[in-house]
């Protein structure tokens, strides 16, 4: 048997893409971008008197894969992947505001998973907020903090809230950008 490396995807804004503002907009009746928002958390822009209602809705009553996009190139490049690389889909689930039922959304993400990328075993889906833990070779994801670690290659892909990292901070912490799939 040959060891294959090992590459970690991220799934949220890196696979899948404009959940988080679809399901703000539909809870608030609103039309915000991406340009509203002013951090990594979309849902800072729900009115802090309207926050426990809207994190019930997120985890409770609806289900965000329902209104994601599929990142363009994505599903078409992983799959290519795993003819070569042992491929590990590693997501972020837990929120300390709602720590109870935040778990509801790791259902949604296996089932979205497991309809979209059938060619990844499912023992390769990895729920956690500690990517750093994940050994892998390569690391693909939207947010820094989530490429620590001693990865060989790390790859930051390009999302609204990770625009402004200069080439330099990414130059330090050996990561390289890509904007796309197709890079």
């Amino acid at each position: 048997m040959i060891d294959l490396k090992r590459i970690m995807i991220d799934m949220d804004d890196t696979i899948t893409i404009d959940g988080y503002i679809n399901i703000v907009n539909k809870f608030l009746k609103t039309n915000y971008t991406y340009d509203d928002i002013p951090a990594y958390w979309v849902d800072e822009i729900v009115p802090e008197k309207k926050l426990p209602k809207y994190l019930d809705y997120f985890y409770n009553k609806t289900n965000i894969y329902d209104h994601v996009k599929i990142n363009e190139g994505a599903i078409e490049v992983i799959e290519e992947l795993t003819k070569y690389y042992e491929v590990v889909i590693c997501s972020a689930y837990t929120d300390y505001r709602y720590i109870e039922d935040c778990v509801n959304i790791v259902t949604f993400k296996h089932k979205w998973l497991l309809k979209n990328l059938p060619s990844i075993n499912p023992d390769n889906f990895i729920f956690t907020s500690n990517k750093e833990c994940i050994k892998a070779e390569i690391k693909i994801d939207d947010k820094i903090n989530n490429l620590e670690g001693d990865a060989e290659v790390k790859l930051l892909m390009t999302a609204y809230h990770n625009k402004n990292i200069t080439k330099e901070e990414l130059k330090e912490k050996n990561i390289i950008r890509v904007n796309d799939w197709n890079d």
